[in-house]
């Protein structure tokens, strides 16, 4: 009996020891277990950098009567069932829902508290973010060409021999060749998942230098955080500003903002989270949509390029390489773009349901930001019923 509690002693101080050298080993997994699922508030655990808001804000017209009958317009769930939209809403724990057509909110729900202006993160909303920066620095020449390698820009990774042949192209496409594992397939591999390392660790750079490269870069498209990290610490490199401070010059004060946003970065002054945090209010994000449906213009000035819009939003005959949803959208320059049916709208996506959807067609933005989300795609069939025009889901 003395011969078994000493093994099970033995086991237990192994076990301790083995798990207090991972968390020493691994800090970051700390946080992981603190916080597991990030949420709209988990942001507040890092380092932010503020983006302050316009001098001159804009305001999208407001009309006496809103268009109520969008609570019983049906859309499909992610089950496919069909109900109504105030259904839908609640379902999907849907805190925030704009509907805005021709600078017009025609339709605006809250729940818990939230209004157009609860500063909430947009977890990969933020690379669409990123990419619109990313145009920017091309116009004003500080970014030379997506044909650069990563290297040129980010002198360090050249220690890291898996950097040596990546492009921003790569980065932009999510092409870059670099291991990613993501959370999906249970609890322990979302505990340990690069997803999870991205988002809580205080040190990317650390863990940019033991990454490895799976594919020739260019040849396989994978979702991941990496790729547009990167693409933040090389604006920062390029133009000798934070993404933070870029993105208010160059964006957030030309487009009429009304409240401050924020990025999180890693550590004090360190690398921005351009992958998954980003902090913003619905109205204001809902001034990102408007600004692409003008092809980058506000009151008559060229904020972004209009040729890198079209390039952005776009595929062309490029073949797409992914498919996501009935709509069969496909990620392009860190957009989410349906190819479906009659193409044209397109989307910033992030996980739990944030949306900024936006449909030239029909000059329609829809902003919602949501707990987790009802699945299924029901933007395009709200923007088509208040233009007037037919929809009709596929057949599947």
């Amino acid at each position: 009996m003395k011969t078994i509690k000493k093994i099970l002693l033995i086991f237990i101080y192994a076990f301790f020891f083995s798990l207090f050298g991972l968390f020493v080993w691994h800090p970051y997994l700390l946080k992981v277990l603190k916080y597991r699922t990030p949420g709209a508030e988990t942001y507040k655990a890092f380092p932010q950098e503020l983006v302050h808001k316009s001098d001159s804000a804009f305001h999208f017209i407001r009309p006496a009567v809103q268009r109520n009958d969008l609570d019983t317009l049906h859309v499909l769930d992610g089950e496919n069932h069909s109900i109504p939209l105030k259904a839908y809403l609640k379902n999907g724990a849907i805190n925030v829902f704009l509907v805005i057509r021709n600078d017009s909110v025609l339709y605006e729900r809250y729940d818990k508290g939230y209004s157009d202006s609860t500063l909430t993160t947009i977890f990969s909303g933020a690379k669409s973010m990123i990419s619109i920066l990313i145009g920017q620095a091309i116009n004003e020449r500080k970014i030379k060409s997506l044909s650069d390698k990563v290297t040129v820009y980010i002198p360090e990774l050249k220690a890291n021999p898996a950097f040596a042949e990546i492009t921003l192209k790569n980065l932009l496409d999510m092409k870059s060749g670099l291991d990613f594992q993501d959370a999906i397939g249970g609890i322990l591999k979302a505990f340990f998942s690069d997803e999870a390392k991205y988002y809580y660790t205080d040190n990317v750079k650390a863990e940019l230098m033991k990454v490895k490269l799976v594919n020739r870069p260019g040849t396989v498209w994978k979702y991941k955080s990496i790729d547009p990290i990167l693409l933040g610490w090389v604006l920062k490199k390029a133009t000798g500003q934070s993404v933070a401070q870029y993105f208010q010059s160059h964006l957030w004060q030309k487009i009429g903002a009304e409240y401050n946003a924020t990025w999180g970065l890693d550590q004090l002054n360190g690398i921005t989270n351009t992958a998954s945090r980003f902090q913003v209010t619905a109205i204001d994000w809902a001034k990102i949509g408007r600004l692409y449906l003008n092809k980058g213009k506000y009151n008559g000035l060229q904020v972004v390029p209009e040729n890198w819009v079209n390039q952005s939003v776009n595929i062309g005959t490029e073949k797409p390489a992914s498919a996501k949803g009935w709509q069969q959208s496909a990620h392009h320059y860190l957009w989410w773009i349906p190819q479906e049916g009659e193409k044209g709208d397109y989307a910033a996506e992030g996980m739990l349901g944030q949306r900024l959807y936006i449909d030239p067609k029909t000059n329609t933005i829809i902003v919602q930001f949501a707990d987790h989300g009802a699945g299924n795609y029901p933007y395009r069939k709200i923007s088509r019923y208040l233009s007037g025009l037919p929809f009709s889901y596929p057949k599947s």
